[in-house]
């Protein structure tokens, strides 16, 4: 497929339902080929996103672009589109081979051709010797499966996905992810990818949007969303467990929060001030001097620990890379790594550059 299909753009894009703003004027711009996750928790935009680009809704507001074609009122049979939804609609009474044909069927493909075009839809998905059977007597896997080669049959120059694996055991999740991401770079296609899995979001993403509220909180690549989060918002929600927000006072380049206090590798511009300091519990550790607190819970996770230190009324966590036998109640102080500090404005709630 020709590099340069399948870019799309979202130009201000506003989405009513009702007295309900999905969508508050959305800007994106998909480049062809990416695999793109549009992550966020439910409500948040990112299916409804998903079903504009369809053609499945049509904007209040705003335009859409495919290949630089207007296409915001055309019909979904006219986007070269293929979709797979979270339940996978597929027909009960029909085969497999009958139900991946059927969009070809529709399009006036010939019979023969049909007939060759599942045969190598089903092969890529690893389910071309179950082709006689009918979803019924499959696993969910198996039907999901089906659902991914009926999108594929077209060979379409979009590829979207509304939660196709969130119906799947977890460990079947991880393996047919790898084999998701692996199809999509084959067939050479642009896909979007919708999940509120930000596990799901990390691994498959070449760059991915974080809806919020309606809103696009920050657009990126895993690394950039996950190490330069452009809110607070973005620092709680990607992240397991989230990231430690904690209050704190700048004075130029010292950092203190209670009484501990920590030397920045650099000052920001504005050095003087109250600040909410970011850490992921990954960069926190025990050690004799540091920050005092009360060991509330620890939590056993096999290969390591979570810490649940109170300080205040607030919960520090922290993330140990073995187990250690530790006594809840127990006093615990905690250095803080300022290489992986994160600050943000305790009033616009935006990142500080540092």
């Amino acid at each position: 497929m020709n590099n340069q299909v399948g870019r799309i753009s979202l130009r201000a894009v506003r989405k009513m339902f009702g007295n309900f703003e999905a969508l508050k004027s959305i800007d994106l711009e998909i480049e062809p080929m990416e695999f793109f996750a549009l992550l966020g928790p439910s409500g948040s935009g990112k299916s409804t996103t998903l079903r504009v680009i369809a053609g499945l809704e049509t904007p209040d507001e705003g335009a859409i672009f495919v290949d630089n074609v207007d296409v915001t009122h055309s019909q979904p049979g006219e986007r070269d589109v293929a979709m797979v939804f979270q339940n996978y609609a597929l027909y009960p009474h029909m085969t497999l081979a009958d139900n991946i044909g059927f969009p070809l069927k529709m399009d006036g493909v010939p019979k023969g051709d049909i007939h060759a075009r599942v045969r190598e839809a089903a092969a890529k998905v690893k389910i071309d010797h179950l082709l006689h059977r009918r979803p019924g007597q499959l696993s969910g896997g198996q039907q999901q499966r089906c659902a991914l080669a009926r999108a594929i049959v077209r060979q379409p120059k979009l590829f979207l996905l509304d939660e196709p694996l969130s119906n799947l055991d977890a460990q079947l999740r991880l393996e047919t992810r790898v084999e998701l991401k692996k199809l999509q770079r084959e067939l050479d296609v642009t896909a979007v990818y919708v999940t509120h899995d930000q596990e799901e979001a990390m691994t498959l993403a070449d760059r991915m949007a974080v809806f919020l509220d309606g809103n696009i909180a920050q657009i990126g690549t895993p690394d950039e969303v996950f190490n330069r989060p452009a809110n607070m918002d973005v620092a709680t929600f990607i992240g397991s467990p989230p990231m430690n927000l904690i209050e704190a006072d700048l004075e130029g380049a010292e950092l203190r929060v209670g009484d501990y206090s920590v030397h920045l590798p650099k000052a920001p511009a504005d050095a003087s001030r109250k600040v909410i300091l970011g850490i992921r519990p990954s960069h926190i550790a025990p050690s004799n001097r540091g920050l005092k607190t009360e060991l509330y819970l620890s939590e056993n996770l096999g290969e390591g620990m979570l810490l649940n230190c109170k300080h205040g009324e607030d919960i520090i966590k922290v993330r140990l890379p073995e187990v250690r036998r530790l006594t809840d109640g127990s006093e615990l102080r905690l250095s803080f790594d300022p290489q992986h500090f994160h600050l943000f404005d305790p009033v616009s709630r935006r990142r500080i550059d540092i």
